[in-house]
């Protein structure tokens, strides 16, 4: 039996996804739906940071003054912040004012300018696991926090100076990005 449950349409979905219609539409429209792109990644890196020791929804309800805040996550021009840039964003009550996950925002957007176009792209995706060795999960409760996989692309990357990325948050990002589809076995928006 799945833990799907109807939604405000009658499909059945994820249940996370059911408190709030941010989360709906995150869900159908966005979750476990493939990311490809360096500064695009680079955004779901810092976010799914900033989220650490939150909730979700705070960062999805946020992530517009994010954008701007982070200049549209573009790896190029995050590097260019300085110690003003770093107190204008302590300021900035459209974020969350974290100064060690700002600190490393700008300093893994320092790290990722030495790399090729492509690079973060590729690594991140090198570690996307087999879809057919792991079963759709029926219930929440199938579904990990963490793998082996996460562990090794939060090695792989804190191996290149890349901060605030744990097994946890790689895994979360693994999530979001596709690189997984734990939507449960019955939901709507699973294999879309």
């Amino acid at each position: 039996m799945s833990d799907a449950q109807k939604g405000p349409d009658g499909a059945l979905r994820c249940p996370w996804a059911l408190s709030t219609e941010d989360y709906v539409t995150y869900h159908d429209e966005e979750w476990g739906r493939p990311v490809h792109g360096d500064d695009e990644l680079y955004e779901r890196l810092c976010l799914e940071a900033f989220q650490s020791g939150l909730s979700w929804i705070t960062i999805l309800r946020r992530r517009e003054g994010f954008r701007t805040a982070f200049a549209g996550f573009k790896i190029s021009e995050v590097a260019t912040f300085t110690d003003d840039d770093k107190e204008r964003l302590l300021a900035d009550p459209g974020i969350i004012r974290n100064r060690a996950k700002i600190e490393a925002t700008v300093a893994n957007a320092r790290v990722l300018t030495e790399w090729a176009p492509g690079e973060l792209d590729e690594l991140i995706w090198s570690f996307a696991p087999d879809p057919t060795t792991r079963p759709a999960p029926k219930a929440l409760a199938d579904v990990p926090a963490v793998t082996d996989e996460s562990t090794a692309l939060s090695k792989a990357l804190k191996k290149q100076g890349i901060r605030f990325v744990g097994p946890t948050t790689a895994y979360a990002l693994m999530q979001a990005c596709g690189l997984v589809d734990d939507h449960l076995q019955d939901c709507v928006a699973r294999a879309h």
